[in-house]
Parts: structure tokens; C-alpha cells; sequence
């Protein structure tokens, strides 16, 4: 209701036209049941005048409540749009500020079938259900009217039936909305188990895991099919029961109504109207319980819809937060006894400090788990410590705005993003920092330059067109190495104090990597810049290297240093170089 109320003219545009052509559709039966009245049965006359009359006039009322049916169908299609595209934007939207911690723990592939098939789910209810409710609301309260001024004794008939109707589609409402729920998050998890798969069909073919794919996907199939078949089969006994009680009372009303007219109390015309009415009362019901199937898909798509936008968004700045200048920001960077957990039992980061000072180049290693992805998640407040404080340059990140904050860092993940567009668009993306659209714009020369830094310019060259390449989606003509210089020479030519590489060289060979971290020392005098790398011989020249294991900082030091010192970082030195 809340989207309907956006469009308040289309809305009384759509009442305005149910109305008008279902009051005419209603004329129709009492017209008819004058036409055969007027044919005189009981006394052998027939008045040929007023039955053309009547049927004329019948023809006409017809004629013009298809014409107004048919505008209201193109309103209610245009109205339906409206609100499917507004809740479109508001998921996309809301996904836009949403944490890093909810695309951490949903499947990509469910969020999408938010976007796709819940919201279509929805339009196509709005299209359809929405008018046949609306009609059925019209009709039946008009029809009732009719009945009970043609013969308020047969009318009686109607308090019996449909509250036995209404009562037996609220007791099958309830049960009905959470199979079709069921149907939709199961939907949503088989289309996030497919998304997985064909992104992952290089190492699924690589380790011949088909038929073991296959296996999983026939469960997640069968779960899927089977919560289709509870929702469709526990709805197809609304229609059924619900025709049964509508038939049972036009037998009444064909008993009772025949008993009156041999006594004289109702004309044959007016009891031939009394039964079109009861049809017209009664069949938009039998359609309301066919349909609530479909009401009941749509019930469950939007309360998915609505969870998400009922997430909570990332938490907001606080009051006052204060922007970082990035001319004013020199990169001196400190953890001070921070505690951080993604679970809260279970801590990542123990009672951890640390101190990068500007111009440094750190170097995080450790085992897989240590939690040095988890120290460039709170750099760029992905996630807030439970416990303890960030600061740079002395300021506590807190107390600052993360659109800020970000921007003073440029980072570079293992996992290469990619978007479709020119080798130039790729690299200049995140260099577009506000003013006007002319002075976002990264010079050519710059975007080369950057590119030559990275080890990126002679492959680039290589390409059809160089810069003005345009890459599929995420990159796949060029080699995954390729892909990893591209966002490496993004990272590199934004103008920014403080630099993250979370195991960025993971994809290129080792003698690539040693002069990209050459390179990156002349382009990065003075500014700070973290590296997490699983290959120690790249970051042997590191400023400052620290030793994570289980959540802790236990070593720190330059590489001789630490290897003088025997400890962990010796070990994982010689687990590699024997």
C-alpha cells in the first residue's frame, strides 16, 4: 500500500474505471430479466418493442464496459510497473548501503532472485490479482444490492453460504502463505547453489566433480520442486471447495426461488435476474479462492522483499563525524588493543595493537585464519572492533566519516573486479572523487603512467584498440594475471596517502610481483602501505613486517630481524625456502 499511495491518480483513475464498467456489467441481468418478462409467457404475449429495447440497451451497457475494462487493464499494467520499478530501485538501493557482513553471510544468488523473481513475483500480482480483487469487490457488493432489492427472501440463502466461504478461506489462508514462503527461500537457495556452480566449473571439471554436482543440485532441485508441490497442492483445494459452496447455494436458491414463483411472490423475469446475480455474486468468489494462490506467491515474495529492505543499513556516521582532508592526511596508522570477533563468541582478533607510521610499507603474514584480511576489514570499516580503537594520524576512525575514510585508501583485493567497459574506464573507475563530471575525468597520461607502474602498459598495447579495449564482463578475454595489473593500476593512480594490497600479486608470477612492489615504492614515497602476501620473498624489503597467529600480534620487525630471531616468521621462511 505504501508503493500504491505514490501513484494516488493512477489509483483513482483504476476506481474510477472499475466502477463505472462493473455497474454496467451489473445493469445487464436486471435488463434480461425485464426482456423476458416483457415476453408475456403467462398470458401468450410478447412484447417484441420493449425486449429489442431492453436487449439493446443490454448490447450498449456491454459494449462500454469492455472499452472501460480494457483501460483499466493498461492502467492497472502501467501502475503495476510504476511500483515494480520503485521497489527495484529501493532493493538496489538499500543492497548499496547495506554491510559487508550481510553479503558475507547471503548467497549471492538469493539476493538476485530478490531483485529478479520475487519483484516480478509482485508486478505480475499487481497486474492481475489487484484488479480481479478490486472487481470482486465491486461486483459482489453490487450483485448482493441487486438480490436483496429483487427479493430479500432469497437473499437470506447468501447469509449462510458466504460465511461459510470466507470463514474456510481464512482457515486455509494462513496455512497456505507459509508453504508459499517455504517455495520462495527455496527458490532463492537453489538459485544461489546455480550461481556458485557455473562460476566455480573451471575447478568443478578440473577435479571431474560433475556427477557429485549433479547429486547436489538433484537434492536442491527436489527441495525446491517439493516446497512448489506443498504450496500448489494445499491451494488447488481452495477453488474446489469454495465452487462447491457457491453451487450448493444455487441449488437452494433454484428450490426456494421455485417455490415463490408458484406462489406468486416473484415474476419469471425477476427470478431469471436473481439467478444471474447469484452467479455474478458468486463467481468473482470462486475466482478470489482460485487466485489466492497467486496472492499467496506474491504475500511471500513481498515479505522477502521487505526483510532486505528492512535490514539494517550500515551503521550511520556518528553526529558531527569529521572528513578527513585528504591534503591534510600523512598515514599514521594505530590499533590499540582491539578486539574483534565476526561471531561474538568467537574472537578473530585478540587484545591486538599495532603501529604503521607514515610512508611505511607493512606487510601483514600468517597462517590462513590468522586474521590479516580481518585488520584491512576494520582499516576500512567493513566492521567495527567490539573493543578498543583505530586511529589515524590520531584521529579514531570512529569519530569519522567512512565516505571519507575510504577515500584515503586505495585497495586492491585478491578476488580482481572487472566491469565491462574499456581497459581506460576500468583503470580510471575510482578516480572519479566529486566536482564536475569534466574534473573526475583521469587524464590519459596519468591513466598510462599508472599503468607502466604496474607492469600493466605492454600488454595493454598488445590489445586491439590499447586503452580504448573494451573488456567483457569481469574481464574474461584477457588472462586472470591481466586482470589483477588492471586493478593494481587502478589502486595506483588514485591520489591517496595510504594503499592496501590484500594478497593483490597472488595472480601474477613472482618476478612481475618483485617489480610491481619496486615500482609501488617509488609511486608510494611517503604514504603508507599495507600488504598482506603468502609469498615472504616480496615483501623481504617491507618497512615493518607483521606476524599474525590465532587473532595475535606475536612478531614484528624487519625480515633479518626476524629471522635472527628464530620464531614463527622464521618458520613460515623456511617452510617455502626449505
Amino acid at each position: 500500500m505504501s508503493y500504491l499511495a505514490n501513484y494516488r491518480p493512477l489509483i483513482a483513475a483504476v476506481i474510477i474505471l472499475t466502477v463505472l464498467s462493473n455497474c454496467l456489467a451489473l445493469l445487464g441481468p436486471l435488463l434480461c430479466g425485464r426482456a423476458i418478462d416483457a415476453i408475456g409467457s403467462r398470458a401468450g404475449k410478447v412484447n417484441f418493442e420493449q425486449v429489442f429495447y431492453y436487449c439493446a440497451w443490454m448490447a450498449v451497457f456491454y459494449l462500454v464496459c469492455s472499452v472501460l475494462n480494457y483501460f483499466l487493464s493498461v492502467r492497472m499494467i502501467t501502475l503495476s510497473r510504476r511500483c515494480a520499478r520503485q521497489m527495484r530501485n529501493d532493493v538496489f538501493s538499500k543492497l548499496m548501503v547495506l554491510p559487508v557482513g550481510f553479503f558475507d553471510s547471503h548467497q549471492t544468488g538469493d539476493i538476485i532472485s530478490h531483485i529478479s523473481y520475487d519483484i516480478d513475483t509482485v508486478n505480475t500480482s499487481l497486474a492481475n490479482d489487484l484488479l480481479q480483487i478490486c472487481t470482486t469487490t465491486v461486483t459482489v457488493a453490487g450483485s448482493l444490492g441487486m438480490m436483496l432489492s429483487i427479493s430479500p427472501l432469497l437473499g437470506v440463502i447468501f447469509m449462510i453460504t458466504v460465511p461459510l466461504a470466507s470463514l474456510f478461506i481464512k482457515s486455509q489462508a494462513g496455512k497456505i502463505h507459509g508453504f508459499f514462503r517455504r517455495r520462495s527461500a527455496a527458490l532463492g537457495t537453489l538459485n544461489g547453489f546455480v550461481e556458485e556452480i557455473v562460476s566455480g566449473q573451471k575447478t568443478i571439471k578440473a577435479y571431474h566433480q560433475e556427477e557429485t554436482i549433479l547429486g547436489r543440485f538433484d537434492q536442491a532441485n527436489e527441495t525446491a520442486c517439493g516446497a512448489y508441490y506443498d504450496a500448489d497442492y494445499y491451494s488447488s483445494s481452495l477453488g474446489p471447495s469454495v465452487n462447491f459452496i457457491n453451487n450448493l447455494s444455487m441449488t437452494l436458491i433454484s428450490v426456494f426461488g421455485a417455490i415463490l414463483y408458484l406462489a406468486g411472490r416473484i415474476t419469471l423475469g425477476s427470478m431469471s435476474s436473481f439467478v444471474l446475480y447469484s452467479r455474478k455474486f458468486s463467481g468473482p468468489i470462486n475466482e478470489a479462492a482460485n487466485i489466492l494462490s497467486e496472492i499467496q506467491s506474491a504475500a511471500a515474495a513481498a515479505d522477502r522483499i521487505f526483510d532486505l529492505l528492512d535490514q539494517d543499513p550500515e551503521p550511520a556516521d556518528r553526529e558531527g563525524a569529521a572528513e578527513l582532508s585528504m591534503g591534510d592526511i600523512r598515514g599514521d596508522v594505530e590499533l590499540s588493543r582491539v578486539r574483534f570477533g565476526y561471531l561474538a563468541d568467537k574472537p578473530v582478533l585478540q587484545n591486538l595493537s599495532l603501529r604503521a607510521r607514515p610512508g611505511a610499507l607493512v606487510a601483514i603474514v600468517g597462517h590462513t585464519g590468522a586474521g590479516k584480511t580481518t585488520i584491512i576489514n576494520l582499516l576500512m570499516r567493513f566492521y567495527d572492533p567490539q573493543s578498543g580503537t583505530i586511529s589515524i594520524d590520531g584521529a579514531d576512525i570512529a569519530s569519522v566519516s567512512r565516505r571519507s575514510l575510504r577515500l584515503a585508501f586505495a585497495m586492491v583485493l585478491q578476488e580482481s573486479w572487472l566491469f565491462s567497459g574499456t581497459v581506460y574506464d576500468n583503470i580510471a573507475y575510482g578516480y572519479r572523487r566529486g566536482g564536475s563530471e569534466e574534473d573526475s575525468q583521469a587524464a590519459m597520461e596519468d591513466v598510462v603512467n599508472a599503468a607502466k607502474a604496474a607492469q600493466a602498459h605492454s600488454f595493454i598495447m598488445q590489445l586491439p584498440q590499447g586503452y580504448n579495449t573494451i573488456l567483457t564482463e569481469d574481464g574474461i578475454n584477457i588472462s586472470q594475471g591481466q586482470r589483477q595489473l588492471l586493478t593494481i593500476a587502478r589502486a595506483m593512480l588514485l591520489d591517496v596517502r595510504m594503499l592496501i594490497l590484500d594478497e593483490a600479486t597472488s595472480n601474477v608470477d613472482t618476478r612481475t610481483e618483485i617489480r610491481i612492489q619496486e615500482a609501488m615504492r617509488r609511486l608510494m614515497k611517503d604514504k603508507t602501505c599495507f600488504v598482506i602476501a603468502h609469498r615472504l620473498s616480496t615483501i623481504q624489503n617491507a618497512d615493518l613486517i607483521l606476524v599474525m597467529e590465532e587473532g595475535e600480534l606475536v612478531e614484528q620487525g624487519t625480515h633479518a630481524a626476524l629471522l635472527e630471531k628464530n620464531g614463527v616468521y622464521a618458520g613460515l621462511y623456511r617452510s617455502q625456502f626449505g
